[in-house]
């Protein structure tokens, strides 16, 4: 049986230098460590951070709506808010109208926890931008809506 014959190296590396998919990944990775680590004194994780802030609005939106404005699949929703539920910071209980459906809500806990973090999320954009001059974040945000 032969060896199989690898892709060429210089595939590798046009590949490794020009995939939008492992640039997205490599950047949201370091964007996360980052604010994940600004997020720590608070108790909560990036993703945490975004998802309060999902529910952060005067109605309490269905477990749906929030899986489609995060880009999250239902069950892997439910796993993160099952951790931010037995922690106090959101409720999730079923819909009056529909009893099939959750509602999620944020408690004061929840809100209090987000209105700590915002101040130190705000700090952390505005230094991402003051150390990468010339670096254009809104462009980088609407190319990035693009794609999303």
């Amino acid at each position: 049986m032969s060896k199989p014959r690898p892709i060429p190296l210089e595939t590798v590396r046009h590949v490794r230098d020009t995939c939008l998919c492992l640039h997205a990944q490599r950047a949201a990775r370091a964007l996360a460590r980052r604010f994940d680590n600004a997020f720590a004194p608070f108790g909560i994780t990036n993703g945490q951070f975004s998802l309060l802030m999902a529910l952060n609005r005067p109605d309490s939106p269905g477990l749906g709506e929030v899986a489609q404005l995060l880009a999250m699949d239902r069950t892997t929703l439910t796993a993160a808010l099952k951790t931010l539920e037995a922690r106090g910071l959101v409720t999730v209980a079923l819909d009056a109208a529909d009893r099939r459906r959750r509602r999620l809500s944020l408690t004061e806990a929840g809100h209090d926890a987000l209105r700590r973090a915002l101040p130190v999320w705000c700090s952390e954009h505005a230094l991402i931008e003051a150390e990468r001059p010339g670096f254009d974040a809104a462009a980088a945000r609407a190319m990035l809506l693009q794609l999303g």
